[in-house]
């Protein structure tokens, strides 16, 4: 039996040693996708020099403007630099292993309790969704919606989300607002940067977006073709991770419209999990994972949150793979960051949409539920407490509150 070359022995090592790094940043990144960059920054920029400042800012840079989570994006882009293909999975299955699996684990305790669960914990759980995202409408607005065309953008697209509330009638929103974009803004394309040190050619670039398109125009008719539930599962979070933009919050309006009304999952259920997000490290999207974990149809459990986690994020490998070797000449092209202006705008209005509804028709109903959630997002804004301790926080006091009306 032959032993295996040098080389190969390397890049086994090296992905094995990527993962580890990044499993340990996935048991400790609390705070959102910002704080998701400073950790990698200071672990693989600053200490590890894996890549140069510049480059690792147009690294950042790229995964912003495409669809899909940036702070798992970036970290794919990071294994893909230091061990080539196989580093990029191991960076992604480290980052998000850890909080993919507590929140399958918080899904099954749910499910388990059925009745048994305290619900004043649950409303606590969805209560606090309410401030998580207000918290991110009103930082998406300040930075996307700083003129009047953006601001009229980000109207129009939380109008026609609530009238037309559908992934399609989401998806139509975010067209027209690139359309939008491209045509009023005057974008100034960014000074020439340092190029990207990744070793990927254009022929494989080409492939990834064709897969990538493929999948997201033919997935639709096949499930159509053959009506299947994995099939419709993986349909919907395929188009949830591939039609995101602007953060990990953004998915909560695509999912919920995907997910709710099909009867895969309760209302409460979605919100309560959306909360318990919060508390978890690792990126958003293992939101996924809870989702395919609470399903009321099969596959459910282990096998539906793998089913999700696996199509949510399969657009970001495909993205990343397919628009670095071509990222320079987009880069510079005023037109393509105009296009973007417009539906950075739009997200904050369907954001803003999902807030009243499911977000906040589904949590309050009262003063004092009011008054809760304003509370936390006054921990979260100017308090400056982390979102763990918040989430933990309102799940125990909505679960003293009612215990304390049904004793009295």
């Amino acid at each position: 039996m032959s032993e295996r070359s040098n080389s190969e022995v390397k890049s086994c090592d090296s992905a094995w040693s990527v993962f580890l790094i990044f499993l340990r940043l996935g048991l400790t990144s609390f705070g959102g996708p910002i704080a998701h960059l400073g950790y990698f920054r200071e672990a693989l920029v600053s200490r590890r020099q894996w890549l140069s400042e510049r480059s690792y800012a147009e690294l950042v840079a790229l995964c912003q403007v495409l669809p899909g989570p940036a702070s798992s994006q970036v970290g794919i882009g990071l294994g893909l630099s230091r061990a080539g293909f196989a580093g990029a999975v191991a960076a992604w299955a480290g980052f998000t292993l850890p909080s993919a699996i507590m929140l399958i684990l918080l899904a099954q305790g749910i499910s388990a309790w059925g009745g048994a669960a305290p619900g004043g914990l649950l409303h606590g759980l969805k209560i606090v969704a309410v401030a998580v995202v207000a918290q991110a409408v009103w930082g998406m607005a300040r930075s996307l919606c700083t003129d009047v065309a953006r601001v009229t953008i980000a109207l129009c697209a939380t109008c026609a989300a609530l009238v037309w509330p559908t992934a399609l009638g989401q998806t139509s929103v975010i067209v027209c607002s690139a359309l939008a974009g491209w045509v009023l803004f005057k974008s100034t394309p960014p000074p020439a940067a340092e190029k990207l040190p990744f070793s990927v050619s254009r022929k494989t670039g080409l492939i990834a977006l064709t897969v990538f398109f493929a999948l997201l125009l033919g997935l639709p008719l096949l499930a159509q073709v053959w009506p299947s539930q994995v099939l419709a599962m993986v349909n919907a979070f395929y188009n949830a991770g591939s039609l995101v933009f602007g953060g990990g919050h953004v998915v909560l309006p695509l999912l919920q419209s995907a997910t709710v009304p099909n009867g895969w999952v309760s209302n409460d259920t979605f919100l309560a999990g959306y909360g318990l997000a919060q508390a978890v490290p690792g990126p958003l999207f293992t939101f996924a994972a809870f989702l395919g974990a609470s399903m009321t149809v099969q596959p459910s459990g282990w096998v539906g949150a793998t089913v999700c986690i696996l199509a949510i994020f399969t657009p970001s490998f495909l993205l990343v793979v397919g628009v670095l070797p071509f990222w320079q000449t987009l880069r510079h092209s005023a037109r393509s960051q105009a296009a973007m202006g417009g539906v950075n705008a739009s997200v904050v209005g369907l954001l803003l949409a999902a807030l009243y509804h499911p977000v906040w028709t589904s949590a309050i109903a009262t003063p004092s539920d009011f008054a809760f959630a304003l509370t936390a997002l006054v921990a979260l804004m100017f308090w400056k407490m982390p979102p763990w301790l918040v989430v933990l926080g309102c799940g125990l006091f909505g679960w003293l509150l009612t215990a304390m009306q049904t004793s009295g």
